[in-house]
């Protein structure tokens, strides 16, 4: 009783100061060479549908991203939420991006708890994924050394959930505003293997607790179980990767000075080791870092000072040399 207090006073300090806690800006869809296809797989008994984005320039053997939205989200919320950058991306270096929908708005991620029909009903997404990046390599010639995937929260869990189960089938993997479950609650076999991880966390994350503990926003709304804090997180990734060192520490330059974020990154590279890569959003929320984007002040601060997808681009081919 007390917690729905506390939530229904919180929901009536938003609307009595105008929603100024839902307060967002989204920038428009950029003008893009490229043209999205709306398209459906049947896998497992189940229609499923996607959104491929194929640039006017394609390569001849084209890398491909796999981008994932978050809970209650669908292919759109997921080209929105990184500001339409991995469109942008494409245009200018050729690759295909494919958006899934997952399973009634959600994706069956390493979480054991989840309030939703893709955890509940166990929901094959891992297969799902697998035969569409076998359909993009048959239809559109993807390359399959060449397969990266990201996604922010719900999305982010499930691009986790690829490095852990099936680090052969993905390049690399970038997860945003995700963490792994605390043993208690992974509901995955991980398959033992290093793969090349990405993990990019805000500090002051209300959904997504940067020093670990339960997924809920602000303590109070849609438990998702326990997670490892973003270090504990990075660790268990280079620590698989054979990294025995420590990470290079590097602050990126403070080019907003007034949205209150900055950003941090270690990284573990090493020859013939797969590269793993912590993003510390200081001061951001649940959200992508970008210079035009800012998502409801609810789910925290937003970094202007970095395109999240340039960076995670940027990483994705950092392993994808490394692996040749």
């Amino acid at each position: 009783m007390k917690k729905f207090i506390v939530v229904v006073l919180l929901l009536l300090a938003l609307v009595s100061a105008g929603f100024y806690g839902l307060g967002m800006s989204i920038p428009p869809q950029p003008e893009l060479a490229g043209s999205l296809r709306q398209q459906s797989l049947n896998w497992d008994g189940i229609t499923r549908d996607y959104a491929v984005y194929e640039p006017a320039k394609l390569a001849a053997k084209p890398a491909l991203v796999i981008v994932m939205h978050g809970s209650m989200g669908n292919p759109e919320q997921a080209r929105s939420a990184y500001a339409y950058a991995f469109d942008q991306l494409a245009d200018e270096h050729g690759f295909l991006v494919v958006y899934p929908h997952g399973f009634e708005d959600h994706f069956n991620g390493c979480r054991l708890q989840g309030p939703y029909s893709a955890k509940q009903q166990q929901i094959d997404d891992v297969g799902f994924l697998r035969a569409l990046v076998a359909r993009l390599v048959e239809q559109n010639n993807a390359n399959p050394a060449a397969i990266f995937a990201t996604g922010i929260s719900n999305g982010g869990q499930m691009a986790m959930r690829l490095a852990l189960e099936a680090p052969d089938l993905v390049t690399a993997v970038a997860s945003v505003a995700a963490s792994l479950p605390a043993p208690a609650n992974m509901d995955c076999v991980a398959s033992g293997e290093p793969a090349a991880v990405l993990l990019m966390n805000g500090t002051d994350d209300p959904m997504n607790p940067y020093a670990g503990g339960i997924v809920a926003l602000y303590g109070l709304v849609g438990d998702r179980g326990e997670v490892l804090s973003s270090q504990d997180t990075i660790k268990y990734w280079a620590q698989l990767a054979g990294h025995t060192t420590p990470p290079e520490r590097r602050t990126l330059a403070n080019t907003v000075s007034d949205d209150n974020s900055t950003v941090e990154v270690s990284s573990w590279e090493a020859p013939g080791r797969k590269p793993v890569q912590l993003y510390t959003i200081i001061g951001g929320g649940h959200n992508v870092p970008h210079p035009q984007l800012k998502l409801p002040r609810l789910l925290g601060g937003t970094n202007n000072d970095i395109v999240g997808a340039q960076e995670i681009w940027r990483f994705f081919n950092l392993a994808y040399e490394a692996s040749r």
